[in-house]
Formats: C-alpha cells, structure tokens, sequence
C-alpha cells in the first residue's frame, strides 16, 4: 500500500480530521480536569465556611464564659451571694458570746 500524495485533497483532509479529533479530545480532559478543579474548589469554600461558622460559635461561647455571663455561673454568683449574707452574723455572734464569756469569767474572779 502505498501513501498518499501529500496533495491529494482527500489525504489533507483525513489528516486534518485527524487533528481536530486529537485537539478535540484534548479539550475534553482540559474541560474535565478544569471542571473537577473547580469542584474540589467549591468544596474547600463550603468546608471553610463551616470551619469559619465554628470558630465564630467557639469564640462566643468562650466570650460568655470568660465574662460570666453563662445561665450556671450567674446561678452560682446568686447562690454565694445569699450564703454570705446569711453568715454575716456569725462572726458578731461568736464575738458577743466570748465577750460574754470573758466577762462572767472575770466576774467569777472578782467573786472569789
């Protein structure tokens, strides 16, 4: 079988089929890959998003911690506060009654 001339109409246009199809199909792993790029790309966006919306949540929920202001630590200042108000007295009380004591001791004393 012998070649055909490179003038041959029908030669050049065999070959130049040949060349879209090769161009063709090039195009379509271009087109693929581009398109699988921009997937992973839009993936990555929606990931940091939701990366970024945790975040946001986290530092928050520290903020409130840090401040005191969570439903628990405002609970517990109340509760303190109220046992400290009810010992108030304690102290005076222990007072008086050593003054007391000291009192009749050095009565008693004084008796003798």
């Amino acid at each position: 079988m012998t070649s055909p001339s490179p003038n041959d109409p029908a030669a050049v246009a065999l070959e130049l089929e040949r060349i879209r199809r090769t161009i063709e199909v090039g195009f379509t792993r271009t087109d693929g890959a581009l398109a699988l790029l921009v997937q992973r790309h839009d993936q990555t966006d929606e990931a940091l998003k939701e990366h970024t919306r945790r975040l946001d949540d986290h530092e928050t929920r520290l903020d409130v911690l840090e401040r005191g202001e969570n439903e628990r630590q405002v609970r517990d200042r109340t509760r303190l506060d109220v046992l400290e108000r009810s010992r108030w007295p304690l102290p005076s009380v222990a007072a008086l009654v050593a003054l007391c004591g000291l009192l009749l001791s050095l009565y008693q004393f004084a008796q003798k």
